[in-house]
């Protein structure tokens, strides 16, 4: 199971076999317990010593290794992960150039917590539409991003309880075939990402192409401008049957 945290095969036979004797072992007695070639079992020991999983004594002229507990190797990968991700975590990427790129996700939780650091990373605007079930997740974020003075629009399909200044909700009309979950996020006039539901699969893509960072703004304001019209003249576009199957054909 050592090998699993990075440890070689002959590492993990030779601790096993240290920590399964009742008393220390010299080099000749580890070959015979581990099964390790005589050639390499020096290389072996010395390495696991570095790692400080291995102790030695000399007693006379011959050196003799005894094993740490499990326990102790259990706290030691342990702290060493921990420090791990506390050193993935501050580490800052320096972007050099612009990347233009069209990236694809697959995933809901990695779809989820890019939408995450996007959203945590926008310096002057966020614009979102997504389900009221999945912006639920959001609000908390996004409110606090508008209270540090970030630009917050959002458009939420159902309602949605937040303080946030700018919200636009539509109420899905009976019918309405083409009403898909989805999820749209733009970032600072500079990055988006989409996400939909593709053979009950959650996929999206992800890029700073600025022509489709254009695009996808025109389409949330698009369905922004509709979900008004809708709202504010509903009775009227609910006896133009033409008009009706046009809207219930919309995603948003």
């Amino acid at each position: 199971m050592l090998q699993n945290f990075g440890y070689s095969q002959y590492e993990s036979q030779v601790y096993e076999a240290l920590v399964s004797s009742e008393e220390s072992l010299d080099a000749t007695a580890i070959v015979r317990a581990s099964q390790v070639p005589k050639a390499k079992i020096y290389e072996v020991l010395d390495k696991l010593i570095e790692k400080g999983v291995v102790l030695n004594t000399l007693s006379g002229k011959k050196k003799f290794y005894s094993a740490v507990s499990l326990d102790v190797i259990i706290k030691k990968l342990s702290l060493e992960f921990e420090e791990d991700i506390r050193d993935l975590q501050s580490y800052k990427i320096k972007k050099v150039s612009q990347d233009d790129h069209v990236w694809t996700l697959k995933d809901e939780a990695t779809i989820i917590a890019t939408i995450d650091e996007l959203i945590q990373d926008a310096s002057h605007s966020i614009l979102l539409s997504a389900w009221n079930t999945t912006l639920e997740h959001y609000r908390p974020l996004l409110e606090e991003k508008e209270r540090e003075g970030i630009s917050v629009e959002i458009l939420t399909i159902g309602d949605l309880r937040t303080t946030l200044e700018n919200t636009s909700t539509l109420h899905p009309m009976e019918h309405h075939e083409k009403l898909e979950p989805s999820q749209l996020v733009i970032v600072d006039e500079q990055s988006l990402l989409f996400a939909g539901i593709e053979n009950e699969t959650w996929k999206a893509i992800k890029t700073n192409s600025q022509p489709l960072v254009k695009v996808f703004t025109d389409f949330f304001y698009h369905d922004v401008a509709l979900t008004y019209i809708t709202k504010k003249y509903q009775e009227q576009l609910l006896e133009d049957e033409t008009i009706m199957r046009l809207l219930t054909r919309l995603r948003y």
